[in-house]
């Protein structure tokens, strides 16, 4: 048998091989109607609904933002993945909804009288108002957190010109509690594989506590020190400005609308502290 010449065609491939796809570990470009938008218009967003909601008294304020929030969310097909954040508030809405309507300071208007208390109408209005301001407050956070990650906010700033010693505090303090919470639960099974019983009463569960603290604040000190030699090897007190090559999606809308909320949301609060807005509900 005559070994095959070069211009045979068993010697080619009979197709291009397919392309490779991306690893997990490289971030990809975050996709929906509010996920697309620029992380700044994103947090220009939640820091305008926060400071309304807390600087415009009455209900004009609180029931703005909650209104953009939820607008937001719907926009963004969010709504279900926000519940969790509305229940986590329950706690905190119902201690302000109890102090502010029993023992709200200089009431003159008693709903009723349960023994030595009193709740009063102006204390339950003001419990509302304030149950509002921190639900509004509360999905303003949960809006922004769920629509984006803090490597693309940190990039899109450090993009902008903030310096590269607040971007990594600023990475670094989104990003402790999770890492926390994660290093905990690899403790915490960990002990439980070498016979630890962290479950069934509660002196057992707080017993349980001790074993877990040494290894996560040793783990915690252990990460810093990996991290701070990860990064002078990495230049990271190097003089000059490094170079983002990931760039955020930006339009000149998105330029317009963070102006127009930055100024409008400084005007609404200085005229809300002047009591030129004294007129609204």
């Amino acid at each position: 048998m005559a070994p095959p010449k070069l211009g045979d065609r068993a010697l080619l491939p009979d197709r291009a091989p397919a392309p490779q796809s991306l690893p997990d570990f490289v971030g990809r470009p975050a996709q929906g109607r509010y996920r697309g938008l620029n992380p700044t218009t994103k947090l220009v967003i939640a820091f305008s609904t926060a400071l309304i909601a807390f600087g415009v008294r009455g209900w004009t304020g609180a029931l703005v933002a909650l209104a953009v929030v939820v607008a937001s969310a719907t926009y963004g097909r969010i709504g279900r993945a926000m519940l969790p954040y509305a229940l986590a508030t329950i706690p905190l809405v119902i201690s302000i909804l109890l102090v502010n309507t029993f023992l709200y300071p200089g009431a003159s208007d008693p709903i009723a009288h349960v023994g030595p208390l009193s709740p009063s109408w102006s204390g339950l209005t003001a419990a509302v108002q304030g149950t509002l301001r921190v639900v509004a407050f509360a999905m303003s956070v949960a809006l922004f957190a769920l629509t984006t990650t803090t490597n693309d906010l940190v990039s899109d700033l450090e993009r902008r010109g903030l310096g590269r010693r607040p971007s990594f505090v600023l990475s670094a303090a989104i990003g402790t509690v999770p890492r926390m919470i994660d290093r905990a639960k690899e403790i915490t099974e960990a002990q439980r594989a070498r016979g630890l019983d962290t479950e069934g009463r509660v002196w057992r569960r707080i017993r349980g506590l001790v074993p877990l603290a040494g290894p996560l604040v040793i783990g915690a000190l252990t990460e810093v020190e990996e991290k701070t030699m990860a990064l002078e090897a990495r230049g990271f007190t190097a003089p000059g400005r490094r170079t983002v090559l990931r760039a955020m999606p930006d339009s000149p809308t998105q330029r317009a609308l963070r102006w127009l909320l930055t100024v409008g949301t400084l005007l609404v609060l200085a005229a809300s502290i002047s009591g030129a807005l004294g007129w609204l509900p």
